[in-house]
């Protein structure tokens, strides 16, 4: 009896080896972006990056000179729709990429925050800083993006 057991147990061993063994594990293709995604990933990522360069060249200027009405009005006006093309942007990337773009987004967002409250405050040294924090991001958001 004990030799049967041990020779069943041997016989289904090998029967669960052949059929593991047989058994094909289904290859999933890695997502990639389609023709039509990236052609609005790269509108998406020009309009930024006019946005970035504007926002290199103006706002600083208004920051240094103590413009604050004008910083204000920057910060509410060209740079609301950043953040708004940020957005759209993010809902054309990969799943596994949107989460980190999201987040740099939300940075930018606070550090636009406060800006326009530093320009309520005329701080100099808090608008200063939330700018630099907010171009490092919103660059660090520019890199994420796939290139054609």
């Amino acid at each position: 009896m004990k030799r049967y057991r041990s020779i069943l147990s041997c016989l289904l061993a090998f029967v669960m080896a052949f059929i593991v063994g047989c058994g094909s594990p289904q290859v999933k293709e890695p997502p990639t972006y389609s023709d039509a995604q990236l052609q609005q990933i790269q509108k998406y990522q020009s309009d930024l990056i006019g946005l970035r360069d504007r926002m290199t060249s103006e706002l600083p200027a208004y920051i240094n000179n103590r413009k604050w009405v004008e910083v204000n009005n920057f910060v509410h006006g060209p740079m609301g729709s950043l953040l708004q093309e940020m957005n759209y942007l993010i809902k054309n990337l990969l799943p596994d990429d949107q989460p980190p773009a999201r987040q740099l987004s939300r940075e930018v967002f606070e550090h636009l925050l406060q800006i326009g409250e530093a320009a309520e405050k005329a701080n100099l040294s808090q608008a200063s800083l939330n700018y630099q924090g907010a171009l490092e991001d919103l660059n660090a958001f520019l890199d994420l993006v796939p290139q054609a």
